[in-house]
């Protein structure tokens, strides 16, 4: 059996911390440094045996200055593994093994072992995988970062999303500056709102992976039936095919933790905040069951546990969030062993489920360049509509009156398809119908004075 070993993605010029998590157009780094203040997604692919970190929005890149990592070795090494095969095993050369994993002091390592963090060398950014049974297959290292990482990328984003829709019609409406999953190095608060990014996104990475699995994407995983055949409750057993949520927490908790380097107290937030997003997956779980008995009877029942839809899990969050606890810590709690201990004593004392945060929020409704915020200044609100539910139906109050800002209503064409018929075969086509709305938009008052005057 063999240790972890870390995964080097690429060279950098600015700290791990400063990378944020964001959406939208992606390019490609190709072994490369980082060499600005740059968000950094979870997208990672392969070409020609090397990985690719994939950076969204604008980038500058630093060619490589010296040879990059070379995983080929290490793939051969992971089938020969899988295979049984540990007989002749490719040799790693030592000026490899100190560019792939970093000075290593005491006894010569070879690929088939990891050196310890002391010996990982700064100017690498490594994200190491623990060794972990998993349904009793081991699974570390680049190949497990390349089979998990795009369920990863796909469960960030639908964080973000799910965010984006709780907090439309809130002052704080989920921006990309927030969407920062690391504690130092450009996250500038450690407020409320904080707390349900890192839960939402938490949650998200996952409830894919447990999905994902569910579904047969990995090898390595399938049901939970470990408690297949068990008394569950009265008049029903465990049985069937239960969602893997084990394997999905284990797997996204190396993911989505191994972000945070920190040791503070915004750190030992965040980390609470990861977990409590994992709860919420677990804790929304929904049990099924099927009935047996003669003739269509119930007289016993076997039960499973599924994934509810993620909105559900999202709303979970959102209640939360409205309920989170703020932590007051004493001024200037640092990273010494005495303030280490104080604050994990003090969080280990705050239930799992809580979301926790340090500071209070900023005011929405106004901007402050400073901090990133918009303000509420020319925002959309809702007011009417059978649909909408009170919170939507008070956006107009809260986004606008609160604010010290007036409604302005405004009329706009919208163009959508309609009268759809199916054409066989096999085509769709559907009319293109016009339709005039009104709209409320948040403006100042002495502006909307100076319009109804003209």
């Amino acid at each position: 059996m063999f240790s972890p070993m870390p995964i080097m993605l690429a060279e950098r010029q600015v700290p791990l911390q400063r990378a944020r998590l964001r959406g939208g157009e992606k390019a490609r780094l190709d072994s490369g440094r980082i060499s600005e203040d740059l968000p950094l997604s979870f997208t990672v692919g392969t070409k020609d045996g090397n990985l690719h970190s994939h950076l969204s929005r604008t980038l500058k890149f630093v060619p490589p200055t010296k040879q990059q990592p070379d995983f080929s070795i290490y793939k051969k090494n992971f089938e020969m593994e899988q295979q049984g095969d540990m007989g002749e095993r490719p040799e790693v050369p030592a000026a490899r093994r100190q560019a792939d994993c970093g000075e290593v002091r005491g006894e010569p390592r070879d690929a088939w072992h990891s050196p310890s963090p002391s010996a990982i060398t700064p100017s690498l950014l490594t994200l190491s995988l623990s060794s972990r049974s998993v349904n009793n297959f081991l699974m570390t290292g680049p190949k497990a970062y390349l089979i998990y990482s795009s369920s990863v990328a796909a469960g960030a984003q639908s964080g973000i999303e799910e965010c984006k829709f709780q907090f439309a019609w809130d002052r704080w409406n989920c921006p990309e500056r927030a969407l920062q999953l690391s504690s130092h190095g450009g996250l500038r608060s450690a407020n409320r709102e904080t707390a349900f990014v890192h839960a939402i996104s938490s949650a998200g990475v996952m409830y894919t992976l447990t999905r994902n699995c569910s579904l047969g994407d990995f090898d390595n995983c399938g049901c939970d039936d470990s408690r297949n055949g068990q008394l569950g409750g009265q008049g029903w057993l465990w049985g069937g095919c239960s969602d893997n949520v084990g394997f999905g927490e284990a797997i996204s908790k190396q993911f989505v933790d191994a972000l945070e380097t920190g040791q503070d107290a915004r750190a030992a937030m965040n980390l609470h905040n990861n977990e409590a997003g994992r709860k919420a997956v677990k804790g929304t779980m929904k049990r099924t069951c099927k009935c047996h008995g003669v003739s269509g009877s119930c007289t016993t029942q076997t039960c499973w546990l599924q994934l509810p839809e993620f909105r559900e899990v999202g709303t979970y969050l959102k209640e939360r969030y409205h309920k989170a606890l703020k932590v007051d810590l004493l001024q200037g709690a640092g990273n010494s062993a005495a303030s280490r201990g104080a604050i994990a004593e003090t969080f280990s004392s705050i239930s799992k489920k809580e979301l926790v945060h340090l500071e209070d929020s900023p005011d929405y409704c106004l901007e402050n360049k400073t901090l990133g915020l918009l303000g509420t200044e020319g925002r959309e609100c809702l007011k009417r509509g059978k649909a909408l539910s009170k919170w939507e139906k008070r956006s107009c109050r809260r986004l606008c009156g609160d604010c010290g800002l007036a409604v302005e209503e405004r009329r706009a064409e919208m163009v959508s398809s309609c009268n759809c018929k199916f054409h066989w075969c096999c085509a769709v086509r559907c009319e293109q119908c016009r339709k005039r709305v009104t709209k409320y938009f948040c403006v100042r008052k002495e502006k909307r004075e100076r319009s109804g005057a003209e």
